[in-house]
């Protein structure tokens, strides 16, 4: 059985719950993997409550003014994304993730680096940081979910799929993507608009 970390949905809101795209993510992020803020629930009852949010990073991958993107095979995790393209690779942090201050940023940022290994094998080097969250409530996935949005600037586009949920992968300038909204996950098309806007 998966175990997976969240937060209640009460934390949220008291933090301010906002839907779409929240720049000011060290704030949140701060306060919700401090002790005692968030905890372990297995995941088939996670994806059913509400009142917890499981916390997702969400990494965007960018090379010299063009980002990369993907579409979600059969064998995803998250069936109701299936078939969806997607500019973000994302998982959960399990305990497997857990560091030497237990259910905090170390161990939050080891299962970021440990979802990008698994899925994705990356040429070259990279830079990282956090640019903000997403929250949809809007749907079924996004109600449960709340995602961080990590943006990756790698020195080469030699980037490959280490697994079959992850096919035919390309990268797109902005404006590209910006083009094809409507064919990008919520969460994708939420990140674009977000990126298009500080861009104009």
């Amino acid at each position: 059985m998966e175990h997976v970390l969240v937060i209640t949905r009460q934390l949220f809101d008291q933090l301010g719950s906002f839907q779409g795209f929240q720049a000011d993510a060290t704030r949140y992020l701060h306060a919700m993997l401090a002790p005692g803020a968030n905890h372990f629930m297995e995941r088939p009852s996670a994806e059913k409550d509400p009142s917890h949010k499981q916390l997702i990073p969400y990494a965007v991958f960018h090379h010299e003014g063009r980002f990369l993107s993907y579409t979600r095979g059969g064998s995803s995790g998250e069936k109701r994304l299936v078939a969806k393209r997607s500019i973000g690779i994302g998982g959960h942090i399990n305990p497997v993730d857990a560091g030497q201050d237990g259910l905090g940023e170390t161990m939050y940022y080891n299962g970021v680096e440990r979802e990008m290994a698994e899925e994705l094998i990356i040429g070259g080097t990279h830079t990282q940081k956090v640019i903000g969250l997403i929250n949809d409530d809007a749907t079924e996935v996004g109600s449960v979910h709340l995602g961080v949005v990590h943006f990756f600037d790698l020195s080469s586009d030699d980037v490959k799929s280490n697994e079959d949920a992850i096919q035919d992968l390309r990268f797109h300038t902005l404006a590209e993507l910006h083009a094809m909204r409507e064919q990008l996950e919520t969460w994708s098309q939420i990140c674009v608009d977000h990126l298009w806007s500080v861009q104009k």
